[in-house]
């Protein structure tokens, strides 16, 4: 369902997406005997439980459950075992009702918030694309107020995300490519629903997870809503060296035999990072063929382990980050597909300072110019070493941990800029 909500201003209006209340089984999207199901593993699972406790569980609303709890009750597969007030009563198994659990474990072991039928969710997706984010450059430098961007890369990347495709973001190490790319799901205004999980054919696949999904306040939910679904802020999902093209495909548990979404399909709508791009254990080439589909089509392939292909749509920004120069990595008809290619490039003195002072602040070190000029002069303009945009923060970071060895107040001097750099520097060559 898709409402109109009105702006804080109360001047313009936008559609949002809503995942309707349901007030029936029917509404639910799912067949009576699913229900059916979850409901008796549920309380199989605990032993003894109150209507409005299985409600909670499943993030059913409580009529639908005591309509599922009648039936239960009619095939003999539970109990009442005492009155819990306000018109609820505590459920147990009966024999036959733990025989059937058991069986319906076997058939899979998923318990929890009820799923979501696999069209409902698919339907969600096109409604929350990415592509509904528009940011402007007060966006951005509000999302990267506490790093060092400049106006060059804010005028790159906004456009970048905004058209909703692919960028790489590319350039000499330590210089913020994955804090750029982080910090942009900060400058993304609206919210998304997700399920906790989706029903697709019988099969379960669990979407929600904790790690990656960042739930928004109560005071962000709307009224009326369906609880199977839980409102997050729109996702930023990082992955490194470790990915491997299984990460990207359905997960199947055979033990519980449910699925885990692919790390796609829980950024979706939202941001996809491949960070340090070309240092993956797995072909890089092999990785890019991946994604030619989706960024060309803005749809993903998913295959269940009975051999059913799923069509889902691909409405998130994939984002590559670099050390490595993308023409080095991947083709002219590969970089085609990914229009934004964005060079992080080395601070100039100025942004260097900057970043020094803002860190200084940050962590309560008195800054001091004097001492700063003195590291550029030494380190970069005569050992003719290149600035980072790391360097300020892994500089400071030691002297006040040398300072801290010492037991005395943490301070820029010369003598400790000396120590830090000797200490932090060696072996990394210029």
């Amino acid at each position: 369902m898709v409402q109109q909500v009105r702006t804080t201003t109360g001047i313009q209006q936008q559609q949002e997406f809503v995942p309707p209340y349901p007030g029936s089984i029917a509404e639910t999207g799912l067949k009576e005997g699913f229900l059916e199901e979850l409901i008796l593993k549920d309380i199989y699972l605990v032993n003894f439980a109150l209507g409005r406790e299985i409600a909670a569980r499943t993030m059913l609303p409580f009529k639908i459950v005591e309509e599922i709890l009648e039936v239960l009750k009619k095939q003999l597969l539970i109990e009442v075992r005492s009155s819990g007030g306000l018109a609820d009563y505590e459920y147990c198994p009966t024999e036959k009702g733990r025989d059937r659990a058991r069986a319906y474990f076997d058939h899979n072991a998923y318990v929890g918030p009820c799923p979501v039928p696999w069209n409902r969710y698919i339907d969600s997706l096109k409604y929350q694309t990415i592509r509904r984010e528009s940011v402007t450059p007060r966006d951005l430098e509000v999302a990267f107020s506490d790093i060092m961007v400049n106006r060059r890369t804010i005028n790159s990347v906004g456009p970048a995300i905004n058209s909703g495709r692919g960028m790489f973001l590319f350039g000499e190490p330590g210089n913020g490519k994955t804090s750029i790319a982080e910090r942009i799901v900060r400058s993304f205004k609206g919210h998304i629903f997700i399920p906790y999980a989706v029903e697709c054919d019988g099969q379960i696949i669990r979407v929600f997870d904790s790690h990656n999904h960042d739930p928004v306040s109560a005071a962000n939910y709307p009224r009326d809503y369906d609880h199977r679904w839980v409102r997050i802020q729109r996702p930023c999902v990082v992955v490194g060296g470790e990915l491997t093209i299984d990460m990207l495909e359905l997960q199947f548990d055979y033990g519980a035999k449910l699925y885990e979404a692919p790390i796609q399909l829980k950024s979706n709508c939202g941001l996809l990072l491949i960070d340090d791009f070309g240092r993956q254990r797995i072909d890089h080439k092999s990785l890019l063929n991946r994604w030619i589909v989706p960024l060309e089509k803005r749809v993903d392939y998913l295959t269940l382990h009975t051999g059913k292909k799923l069509e889902v749509p691909f409405e998130q920004l994939l984002v590559f980050s670099t050390n490595l120069n993308p023409s080095d990595l991947v083709d002219e008809a590969f970089l085609r597909r990914i229009p934004y290619k964005i060079n992080i490039t080395s601070p100039t003195e100025d942004e260097f300072k900057w970043i020094f002072l803002q860190y200084c602040q940050r962590t309560g070190v008195p800054y001091n110019e004097e001492a700063v000029n003195y590291l550029i002069e030494s380190q970069y303009r005569s050992g003719k070493r290149a600035m980072r945009c790391c360097h300020p923060r892994d500089i400071v970071d030691q002297v006040i941990n040398l300072c801290a060895f010492l037991q005395t107040e943490p301070r820029l001097s010369r003598e400790y800029l000396d120590h830090a750099c000797a200490v932090y520097f060696a072996a990394m060559g210029k």
